[in-house]
C-alpha cells in the first residue's frame, strides 16, 4: 500500500513559485543507510511558476509530482508533503547544487549536477543482499511481451521455467500499490525476483511484468484503478493459455499488498484460476486501512498521539465525504469547504513556505479526487473475497504496519467463510514486516537496512503450499 517511506510513490500534484535559469533535469545519488538510489528531479517553468517532478530510476518510477518547488537567492528548495521529503540546495558557479535530503526527521547529503548518472558508474558501496540470484540462472527465463485488448496497451515481463521437459503449473506475481517494475524493486530490494527465482527453482513457472505505464510497459499509470489492473492480470492469463510448457488447469496468481486486492477480484471472474496467494492482503474497506496505517506508522516513528488524533479526524472525515460522493465536481466542493473549515478552526497548522492556504487546500484534494484513490477509499475486498471459490492461502506479518495483519487475516477469514469456501489456509508469520522481511520494528524505515529481502519461511510456507493444490 503507499506508505511515507524514502521514495515509495505518492500521487501529489505539482504547485512551484517564480522560475530562472534552474530549469532543466538535475541528478543525484541517495545514500540511505547502505543503499544507493539515483534520485533525478525535472524542474520546469510555466507562466513564470516553476514545476518539477521526480524520477527514481533504479526503482523503475518516473514522473512523481512534487508538491511546491521555489529558487530563490541560488536555493532550490522541492517538497513532497505526503511523503515528508524536502531537499534543499544551494546552486554553486561550478552549476553543482550541494543540499540535503530530507524525510521522516532523517537528513542525507545529496548533491545534483546537470549530468545524467549511469548506474554502472554509482560505487557499489550498499548493503548485501545475499538473497537476490545471479546469472547464469539454472532454469530458463525469457523477456516476453503480452496485450491488454481491453486497454489497448502492450505490457512487458519475464517468463522464468524449470529447464526440464513436461508441463509446470504457474503464478502470476501481482505487485503491490505504485509504480512497480517486473521485480518490484523498491530501497535496492527486488522482492519478485527473489520469490520467482525460488519458486522456479523448485518446479513452479512465474510470470512477472512491469506495471502498465511502468519500465517497458505501455499504458498510463496515473489514470488506472485497482479494476484496471485487474485486466492486466487476465491479459497475463490469456499469454500463459497460449504457452505449451504451461499446465492449464494449474494457473495461480500471487498478490502483494494491492495485488492482494487484485487477486480475487480475478478470480472471480476467469475460471481458469485455479488457487491464489494473498500476501499481505487486505479485507478490510480501503478507507479502513488508510487510517490505521497513517496511526500506526505515525506512532511508531514518533509523532505525538494528539497530532495522530488530529490527522484521523480530518481525514475520516474527508474518507466520508469521498465514499457518499457520485459526482466528481461535488466531492472538490464539498472537501474544499471540509478542509477550508479545518484551517480555519485550526490556524497553527503548517503550510509550506510560499504556498497560500488555497493552494495548500487544492493540493489536499488533487490526492484525494485521484481515481486511484477514490477507488480504494470507497472498495471493500471482502464482498469480492465472499465469491473467491479455488483455494486460499492468506499471509501477514505480525510486524506488518502498512496492512495490519490480525485485523484484515480475520476479515479475509470471514468473508471467505461467508462464501462458503471452505479451502483456506491463513497463517500470521512472527517478526515479519510488510515486506515479509524478519524486523525488529515493522516500521518502513528498516526496509532498507535489512540484508533479508524475503523471510525464507514465508518462502516455503508459499511453496509447501502450492505444492499441495498443484499435485
Amino acid at each position: 500500500m503507499r506508505i511515507f517511506s524514502i521514495l515509495l510513490i505518492v500521487l501529489l500534484s505539482s504547485i512551484t513559485i517564480v522560475a530562472q535559469d534552474i530549469t532543466g533535469q538535475w541528478n543525484g545519488v541517495l545514500k540511505v543507510q547502505g543503499t544507493q538510489l539515483r534520485v533525478v528531479f525535472n524542474v520546469t517553468a510555466d507562466n513564470g511558476e516553476l514545476k518539477s517532478t521526480m524520477d527514481s530510476p533504479d526503482q523503475g518510477a518516473k514522473g512523481i509530482p512534487t508538491t511546491a518547488t521555489t529558487f530563490e537567492n541560488s536555493t532550490l528548495k522541492i517538497t513532497i508533503i505526503n511523503a515528508g521529503i524536502e531537499y534543499t540546495g544551494t546552486l554553486g558557479d561550478d552549476n553543482i547544487i550541494v543540499g540535503t535530503f530530507k524525510q521522516a526527521g532523517q537528513s542525507f547529503p545529496m548533491n545534483l549536477t546537470r549530468g545524467a548518472i549511469e548506474k554502472e558508474a554509482i560505487e557499489k558501496e550498499v548493503i548485501a543482499r545475499p538473497q537476490e540470484p545471479k546469472k547464469p540462472y539454472p532454469y530458463y527465463s525469457e523477456d516476453i511481451t503480452f496485450e491488454n485488448k481491453e486497454a489497448k496497451i502492450t505490457l512487458a515481463g519475464t517468463l522464468t521455467l524449470p529447464k526440464e521437459n513436461g508441463l509446470f503449473p504457474v503464478v502470476i506475481l501481482i505487485s503491490g500499490s505504485g509504480p512497480q517494475n517486473r521485480d518490484e524493486e523498491l530501497l535496492g530490494h527486488k522482492p519478485f525476483l527473489v520469490l520467482s527465482d525460488f519458486l522456479t527453482r523448485n518446479g513452479i513457472a512465474v510470470l512477472r511484468y512491469d506495471d502498465r505505464g511502468t519500465a517497458q510497459s505501455e499504458g498510463d499509470f496515473k489514470a488506472a484503478t485497482s479494476a484496471d489492473f485487474a485486466t492486466d492480470v487476465e491479459s497475463a492469463i490469456e499469454y500463459l493459455k497460449t504457452r505449451n510448457e504451461i499446465n492449464k488447469k494449474h494457473i495461480g496468481l500471487i498478490g502483494h499488498s494491492e495485488g492482494g486486492i487484485i487477486a480475487p477480484m480475478v478470480a472471480n471472474k476467469s475460471k481458469d484460476v485455479a488457487f491464489i496467494v494473498l500476501l499481505a492482503g487486505t479485507g478490510l474497506p480501503g478507507d479502513q486501512i488508510l487510517l490505521s496505517q497513517q496511526r500506526l506508522i505515525g506512532k511508531a516513528s514518533g509523532v505525538r498521539d494528539e497530532l495522530l488524533q488530529e490527522n484521523e479526524l480530518i481525514n475520516k472525515k474527508a474518507f466520508d465525504v469521498v465514499k457518499k460522493s457520485n459526482s466528481l465536481e461535488q466531492l472538490e466542493d464539498d472537501l474544499t469547504n471540509l478542509l477550508n473549515k479545518f484551517l480555519v478552526d485550526n490556524p497553527i497548522t503548517d503550510i509550506p513556505q510560499g504556498m497560500s492556504s488555497d493552494d495548500f487546500v487544492k493540493l489536499q484534494i488533487t490526492q484525494v479526487v485521484n481515481p486511484w484513490m477514490q477507488y480504494f477509499i470507497k472498495y471493500d475486498p471482502s464482498l469480492a473475497l465472499e465469491k473467491v471459490k479455488c483455494p486460499v492461502l492468506a499471509l501477514g506479518g505480525e510486524k506488518d504496519l502498512q496492512v495490519p495483519s490480525k485485523e484484515n487475516l480475520e476479515a479475509i477469514k470471514i468473508a471467505l467463510a461467508k462464501g462458503g469456501n471452505k479451502k483456506v489456509t491463513i497463517k500470521e508469520l512472527p517478526n515479519l514486516n510488510h515486506l515479509f522481511q524478519e524486523s525488529i520494528t515493522g516500521t518502513p524505515n528498516e526496509y532498507a537496512t535489512i540484508e533479508q529481502t524475503f523471510s525464507p519461511i514465508a518462502l516455503n510456507e508459499i511453496l509447501k503450499w502450492i505444492k499441495a493444490q498443484t499435485k
